[in-house]
């Protein structure tokens, strides 16, 4: 009899832990968002990827010709999956027409020079806002991009030295952060990468918080020109 009550009570158990598991399913979120990584040839951002999604490095990458592609799946939380589709775009591609078919659909993105040779530093701008002309986030503003100061274990040339400088700078250029990192010693790609996923996060919160007001707010319009009030009743008057 005891062990009749006990089996009794592990199925009711089993029952619970599953229901409980199909309800954690259920509120489960999935997000899937394009990232970008440009900037010159050989500044890094194969290397940085590669780190990021394999944790592995190697000093004999071949240059990427056009575009490649990497996949790095977050479990960003216990209700969140989160999908970074990585685009390392050739440095050699430099703001030609294809980069616009690059570009679509992205929702942040990382811009990479090397500390090492400041002329990648000069050329910052050019992309970015080749980046800012070519996609836009719905509401019309520019998708969120973190500036990348790679190969930071290097002797470093020009304002990179000088942290206040670069605050500065990427304030004054529209960017949503910088950090210092090196694929070679995995310094900080975990760090700016989820910055950027953090700043993407905020984006869709504000879209869906807009989203909402809007259809609330076509809703109310729709009801007063039908002559209802908030409560379902008829406003209009009665001319009987």
């Amino acid at each position: 009899m005891r062990a009749r009550f006990l089996v009794i009570l592990l199925s009711i158990a089993l029952h619970y832990v599953a229901l409980s598991q199909a309800s954690a399913s259920a509120e489960r979120r999935e997000h899937l968002y394009k990232i970008l990584v440009i900037g010159e040839l050989g500044t890094g951002k194969t290397s940085i990827i590669k780190r990021y999604v394999h944790q592995f490095f190697s000093q004999h990458y071949r240059a990427t010709i056009g575009v490649d592609f990497a996949l790095k799946v977050l479990n960003w939380d216990e209700h969140t999956v989160i999908r970074l589709q990585l685009w390392d775009i050739a440095g050699q591609e430099r703001f030609g027409n294809m980069t616009r078919v690059y570009y679509k659909e992205a929702v942040g993105a990382f811009i990479v020079f090397d500390v090492s040779r400041a002329a990648t530093f000069d050329a910052v701008v050019k992309w970015k806002n080749d980046l800012d002309t070519k996609v836009q986030l719905p509401d019309g503003s520019s998708i969120p991009c973190i500036l990348l100061a790679n190969k930071c274990d290097q002797q470093k040339e020009g304002i990179v030295n000088s942290p206040t400088k670069m605050d500065e700078y990427c304030k004054e250029k529209g960017f949503a952060g910088w950090f210092e990192t090196s694929a070679k010693e995995n310094i900080n790609i975990e760090e700016a990468a989820r910055s950027l996923v953090n700043k993407i996060l905020l984006n869709d919160k504000l879209l869906q918080s807009s989203d909402s007001k809007d259809s609330e707010r076509f809703a109310l319009d729709h009801k007063i020109a039908n002559g209802e009030n908030s409560r379902g009743g008829n406003t209009k008057s009665c001319s009987c």
